[in-house]
């Protein structure tokens, strides 16, 4: 089959692999749509932290935010799943260690996680093979764009739900890439007054087209209270700004992570008594995430500026966007498209 294949630095390309047989309690998926992620960006760039920590090394086949259908199972698993249209889990523990036991197998130590971590084979190729365990299945009216943009938005979920926001309050989310977007919809779903800020002025006004008329640059940003904070960006001075602008006892989200270590004074925290949480993955709303999109509640396939076939995955790895792109900031790939 063929796969991109990452070899090193700004160095990649579609080759032909093994196609993957599923080994026993899993599954191979016929991939249908890919997302380009801001954590492929920096393996291709080489900036990704784990390449320099050992949990990854090149060669690497890149991929985490997919849609499919099953194909073939292996050994133990239910025949029921052929032919179901899946998502999956990226986060993949040893399910034994005690933070897995408890249910945490997103911060396994041991963990894959799929076309990032370990070893394990990502999605951008004709075919993937994954744990059953690891897949959701998709209603009907999630179609393949949705469904590739479950893993980033379970991230989203994740960071709004930790702001615990009420329909009064009022909620500030740095940066207005694909992370902060989705979490002003989930924001906005439960009737938050939404605010982003953001650089590019292409970026915030793609954010007001989505409704978002509260969204600015920094030098803009209204005097006013702020209930939540949840910074999506990838700024290292953008935490602290963060803590700056939250309210006394509100609540701070960090889901974005700079190339560089960032840096917040904890003091402020303290005596602002300011409630911080980090967020690691989708992997805890995944289930709501698809829930909510095939309700209707949100709707992110604006999101998708173009879907391109796998042979022209390399562009937007280096930061380039197809000619006909929408002004969206997410770009996919369909494997099933022909063409170079």
């Amino acid at each position: 089959m063929r796969a991109y294949v990452l070899t090193g630095p700004y160095e990649g390309s579609v080759q032909d692999v093994p196609a993957p047989t599923a080994a026993a309690g899993e599954a191979v998926i016929d991939v249908e749509r890919v997302g380009v992620c801001g954590t492929d960006v920096e393996f291709y760039t080489g900036e990704m932290a784990y390449l320099h920590e050992g949990h990854s090394s090149y060669p690497i086949r890149l991929g985490h935010e997919w849609s499919g259908r099953v194909t073939t199972v292996g050994a133990g698993v239910d025949p029921a799943w052929v032919g179901r249209r899946v998502t999956g889990d990226t986060m993949l523990g040893d399910g034994t260690c005690r933070r897995c036991l408890r249910g945490h197998q997103h911060v396994c130590e041991n963990r894959q996680e799929v076309g990032v971590r370990g070893g394990r084979p990502g999605a951008l190729a004709d075919q993937l093979a994954v744990p059953v365990s690891s897949l959701h299945r998709l209603p009907d009216t999630v179609d393949a764009t949705l469904g590739a943009l479950v893993e980033p938005g379970g991230n989203a979920l994740r960071a709004v739900q930790a702001a615990q926001l009420n329909a009064d309050d009022r909620v500030l989310i740095l940066g207005p890439g694909t992370i902060g977007l989705l979490a002003a919809m989930f924001a906005r779903s439960l009737g938050a007054e939404v605010h982003l800020m953001g650089r590019a002025d292409s970026s915030l006004e793609f954010a007001r087209e989505l409704g978002f008329a509260n969204s600015w640059h920094e030098d803009e940003l209204p005097e006013v209270p702020y209930d939540a904070v949840i910074d999506a960006s990838n700024a290292a001075a953008l935490p602290a700004r963060a803590l700056d602008r939250v309210e006394p006892a509100g609540r701070l989200v960090y889901v974005g992570l700079a190339g560089e270590p960032s840096l917040i004074d904890t003091r402020d925290l303290a005596l602002k008594d300011v409630t911080a949480v980090g967020v690691l993955s989708a992997s805890p709303g995944i289930a709501a995430t698809i829930q909510a999109y095939a309700e209707g509640t949100i709707d992110p396939r604006p999101l998708v500026a173009a879907t391109v076939p796998l042979e022209r995955v390399g562009a937007p790895l280096a930061g380039e966007r197809p000619e006909d792109a929408g002004p969206g900031p997410k770009i996919h790939i369909d494997p099933r498209l022909g063409g170079a």
